[in-house]
């Protein structure tokens, strides 16, 4: 089935922007990815943790509440897309503008968080608390996130030039992963509420020097101007829907480990003390994997490199489901494999998705509403990860310093064996969808 036309207004290709071609642009850029990633750490990685331990809400009211807020918050992204492609058709200044309070309301929300008042007490009221604040957190965080990447996509580029644009924004959101994965456990979490505002002003500064974003016509400079575009135009994109559903299964597979990474360590592993070790070694090999993981595409191509990283996932994680208590030095080992692979997930994904866009003819017009879809895909797969992955794990006996062997295999199956599962399936669908299609085999 061919692609549709675009609605009136959007049927020609826009003007071609200059990609990132200095590290200064690429710094300038890419900076905004470390708050972002610094604050998105702790939500979907340490929140559970923290409220499940230190303030004992029960793995599954916890799950369902983590569930029902990520679900809003995947729901709005697309709107979220449209908006900010309305904003980028009247003005880069626009776009800045609204990104500047959404950082204010970002801040808030995480300190908020972490460190809620003394009168908030009890079960009740902590669920209540933590729901309204993800919630307003969650909001002003996507329209930041799905900003900061409609912008990386509206400057265009081979293969290789907008997988390079993808790799300085990682690059960033990699190193401030680095700096929340060790400093709350070094200076606590105040410091790192206050390290959090300080690296998102620093972001937005940087963000203003950035390579403008690809030319609209001149009609549509006004956003009175713009046509209203359908909120499922993005969907109607035959190319979008294979990626996605790829993008959909991969995701639930990262997701799943992600949420259940401090139980693993803790429980199966009996080495809390290493945690820091453990989700530096992770992030630092992702890291410095993403320059091989580019350097492979003008090879190999997106599609394959990508699917070599679920392949060395799944290879990891089955060598992970055969680890127990003490053995720190061999899960530093998978931390490194499988951070080695993360690469290929953050850097090459969007950029096969900047890549569809231009061939939709939609580059300069439409990048908000396309990675609204794609930030709605992402945030699905973190609340199936935290909805159904903590409840169940509660259901078949498992609960935070659980020495049972029972419940130790159930956390084991959890973490190690269904993301290798689904990394299967996903890499099943990258073939099928993507690399026998006679579009996708290009890339």
């Amino acid at each position: 089935m061919a692609t549709p036309a675009a609605p009136p207004g959007l049927d020609a290709p826009a003007a071609a922007a200059a990609p990132i071609a200095s590290w200064r642009q690429g710094v300038s850029y890419g900076a905004l990815g470390l708050p972002l990633a610094f604050v998105a750490l702790p939500l979907y990685v340490v929140l559970p943790n923290h409220y499940a331990t230190e303030h004992g809400v029960p793995l599954a009211a916890l799950g369902l509440l983590l569930l029902g807020t990520r679900l809003f918050d995947a729901v709005t992204d697309p709107w979220i897309g449209r908006w900010i492609d309305r904003w980028f058709a009247h003005s880069d200044a626009r776009v800045l503008l609204a990104a500047l309070l959404a950082a204010a309301a970002t801040a808030v929300g995480f300190h908020g968080l972490f460190f809620p008042p003394a009168q908030v007490q009890g079960l009740t009221a902590l669920l209540l608390w933590c729901g309204a604040l993800l919630i307003w957190t969650y909001l002003a965080y996507s329209v930041l996130l799905v900003m900061h990447h409609a912008w990386g996509a509206r400057l265009g580029g081979t293969p290789g030039q907008r997988a390079r644009v993808v790799a300085w924004r990682e690059g960033f959101t990699l190193a401030g992963v680095l700096v929340a994965s060790v400093l709350p456990a070094l200076a606590g979490l105040g410091v790192a509420s206050a390290v959090f505002a300080a690296t998102l002003a620093a972001g937005l500064a940087l963000l203003t020097q950035a390579p403008r974003t690809a030319a609209t016509p001149a009609a549509a400079l006004r956003a009175s101007a713009l046509p209203t575009l359908p909120l499922t135009l993005p969907l109607r994109d035959p190319a979008f829907r294979r990626l996605l559903a790829i993008f959909l299964v991969n995701g639930i597979a990262a997701a799943v480990p992600a949420t259940l990474v401090l139980f693993f360590i803790r429980d199966r592993l009996e080495a809390p003390a290493w945690e820091p070790l453990f989700l530096f070694a992770y992030f630092a090999a992702a890291a410095l994997s993403m320059p091989l993981w580019v350097r492979a595409v003008p090879r190999f191509g997106l599609a394959r490199a990508w699917l070599a990283g679920m392949l060395l996932a799944v290879v990891t994680f089955v060598w992970a489901a055969t680890l127990g208590a003490g053995d720190v030095a061999a899960f530093v080992i998978v931390c490194l494999a499988s951070g080695f692979a993360l690469g290929a997930d953050l850097a090459l994904p969007g950029a096969l998705l900047a890549g569809v866009i231009q061939r939709a003819g939609r580059s300069g017009r439409a990048e908000g509403a396309y990675f609204g879809w794609w930030g709605f895909t992402a945030k699905l797969n973190l609340a199936l990860a935290a909805g159904l992955a903590l409840p169940l794990l509660q259901v078949f006996g498992y609960t935070p310093g659980s020495r049972d062997p029972d419940a130790l295999l159930a956390l084991t199956l959890a973490y190690c064996v269904l993301p290798c599962l689904l990394k299967l399936a996903a890499a099943v669908l990258l073939h099928r969808l993507w690399l026998r299609h006679p579009g996708g085999s290009k890339e």
